[in-house]
């Protein structure tokens, strides 16, 4: 790879990914279109496709070590149902039925087993990197993905293995050429050394590395450890990616974790990358222009058959609509795994190298076609099928709550807490909550909590706010609690109103609201956290709060001093430089008091 071509690389992805998401596409969509620009079907900048796509797999290696790295073997072992049990199902059924669609497309059935089986696998490149940009990779769909793929990344083995027989003319001499026992215990083995080396050779060699302060070795050995892993399983025929993931895994509980992460993130980027590009030049639009609708009715036939096995899967699973909706939009195309499938199969003669084409193109076109599709659902027809119907406030039987001495309007976890104080001391309340998930969240707790918008006359009238002695104003919107403790100066005047401020604008909001008492929901955490801090520091328990509660009272007071001059940006930024010369000032003058010398406010020892 040649200067000229690293440059073509570099232009090719700073153009195109940031365009691309501008569009809402999505930065893989832009690696792929550009890929396929500057290829050997667009404008010929680089013609060494091949070299490349071998190179740039490395990425999905890469990938799969940071993946194992946010796994620990125990979590592993809570996912063996959903690796092997749906993991089993998709690529069973999907194989099943793509393998019809190709035998009804006119394929012998040599051909239909080998395209039913590559196929079926989905791209681990192309899914976990989407996923993770819409931020999905934490919820169920993101986790029965990942599931599959590790599954996918498993099966390959074996797929590689005997797909190839189906060309042998002696196919119980081609069977007979190595024991098949022999090729288990070699990947046996090879797992014992990873997890044996990983626990009593790498982490010591960390340690060493680390001692030495020599950060960049310390970068060589994380990207060492990559290869090294990916090496073993290659060389005793296990997927690379899965030689990687595995050894991330071993390293998962290791305290260099979050080092090693940040040290081969920027690699596995740029390498992932690299590998789209290669995939966006792998496609072939002679090909495309000569068979244009068999092309794209296989591809869309291909990903209807695998979207329609994921989405009832999903539903199986118990995923919501649009949950398993968005499990076969980001998961119905083909993977980087069906390039090495189809050229190993091609090379043992079972497939001829015109049909190889035309099926790495129909993964290349799917790949692309993704995160259209994906974006497609999210914007059009999630919209479409995801018509929520209003769920009816809760109505309140005003009756019920005339002895509530207190009224909780929003109840997270503030609310909660206030609740729970509340509830020891046998003082009733009424808590309204705006969110229906919290809502029916609190209730499987046994908790009394209404589904209601606190902004509302009447909700607050039934709650009791005629005859309370107080509300709490505790819901982190910030729109909607100014508007009830309005509301509520307005026509209960009688109650005290105590808000709970996320920021220092919203607590001049609340003055101007006119609530009694305004608590900063992060403020007084920090100041015990900061009292804590010094009597571990040393500092006596008397000394270190008088300290917090001289910071607590200067705060308080330039809180006031700027609500004074709250829309005058200049003028708050003044006196935010005067407090904070007046804060040190105080703090020299308490520590110049003969009795509080320095020596005498830590604790001996």
């Amino acid at each position: 790879m040649n200067l000229a071509t690293i440059l073509i690389l570099l232009v090719a992805a700073v153009v195109a990914v940031p365009l691309s998401k501008r569009f809402g596409l999505g930065a893989v969509l832009g690696y792929l279109l550009a890929g396929v620009l500057i290829g050997p079907s667009g404008f010929k900048l680089i013609g060494d496709v091949d070299t490349m796509l071998h190179v740039s797999e490395f990425g999905v290696v890469m990938l799969l070590f940071l993946i194992g790295l946010e796994l620990k073997p125990s979590r592993l072992w809570l996912m063996r149902k959903a690796v092997f049990g749906m993991g089993s199902a998709q690529v069973a059924l999907s194989g099943l039925a793509i393998g019809t669609l190709c035998y009804f497309f006119g394929f012998s059935w040599q051909v239909a087993v080998v395209a039913g089986c590559g196929l079926a696998l989905s791209s681990t490149a192309l899914v976990l990197p989407m996923l993770a940009e819409h931020k999905q990779l934490s919820s169920q769909m993101g986790r029965d993905s990942f599931a599959i793929l590790l599954f996918q990344d498993l099966i390959i083995i074996p797929m590689a293995s005997l797909l190839p027989l189906l060309g042998a003319q002696d196919l119980e001499a081609h069977m007979s050429a190595e024991n098949p026992w022999l090729a288990v215990g070699r990947a046996v083995a090879a797992i014992a050394v990873l997890f044996l080396g990983g626990r009593y050779l790498i982490r010591p060699v960390f340690r060493l590395i680390e001692a030495a302060k020599a950060k960049e070795i310390f970068t060589a050995m994380a990207l060492l450890v990559v290869v090294a892993t990916a090496a073993l399983a290659d060389a005793v025929g296990l997927s690379m990616s899965l030689g990687a993931f595995l050894g991330g895994v071993i390293l998962a509980d290791s305290e260099y974790r979050h080092e090693i992460q940040a040290d081969i993130e920027p690699f596995e980027g740029l390498l992932l990358g690299l590998f789209f590009l290669s995939v966006g030049m792998m496609a072939d639009l002679q090909l495309i222009l000569h068979q244009p609708l068999r092309l794209i009715g296989f591809v869309l036939a291909i990903m209807l058959a695998k979207g329609l096995v994921l989405y009832g899967l999903g539903r199986l699973m118990g995923h919501t609509g649009p949950s398993a909706r968005r499990l076969s939009f980001s998961m119905s195309q083909g993977g980087e795994f069906g390039f090495v499938l189809f050229a190993v199969v091609a090379g043992a003669g079972v497939i001829d190298a015109g049909t190889r084409d035309f099926l790495v193109l129909a993964v290349t076109v799917s790949m692309i076609l993704t995160p259209l599709l994906f974006t497609l659902n999210e914007k059009v027809i999630g919209r479409m099928f995801e018509r929520p119907t209003k769920r009816e406030y809760d109505t309140i039987d005003d009756t019920q709550h005339g002895d509530s001495e207190v009224i909780i309007c929003g109840f997270g976890r503030m609310g909660q807490i206030v609740g729970r104080v509340l509830s020891v001391r046998g003082i009733p309340f009424t808590a309204l909550e705006n969110s229906a998930a919290q809502v029916d969240f609190m209730r499987r707790f046994g908790a009394k909590v209404y589904y209601g918008d606190p902004t509302r006359m009447d909700l607050l009238r039934a709650a009791g706010a005629g005859s309370a002695k107080a509300i709490v104003v505790a819901g982190d919107d910030i729109d909607s609690s100014i508007q009830t403790v309005e509301l509520v100066r307005h026509h209960f005047p009688h109650l005290v109103v105590i808000a709970r401020a996320r920021n220092r604008q919203h607590v001049f909001k609340l003055m101007d609201a006119g609530a009694h008492h305004i608590i900063r929901e992060t403020f007084y955490s920090s100041l015990v956290l900061a009292e804590t801090l010094l009597g571990r520091l040393g500092y006596e328990a008397e000394e270190a709060h008088r300290l917090i509660k001289l910071f607590r009272n200067h705060d308080e007071k330039v809180l006031k001093k700027q609500y004074e001059v709250r829309d005058d940006d200049a003028q708050v930024l003044q006196t935010s430089r005067e407090a904070a010369a007046e804060l040190r000032t105080l703090f020299e003058e308490d520590i110049a008091q003969p009795d509080r010398a320095p020596e005498a406010r830590r604790v001996e020892g």
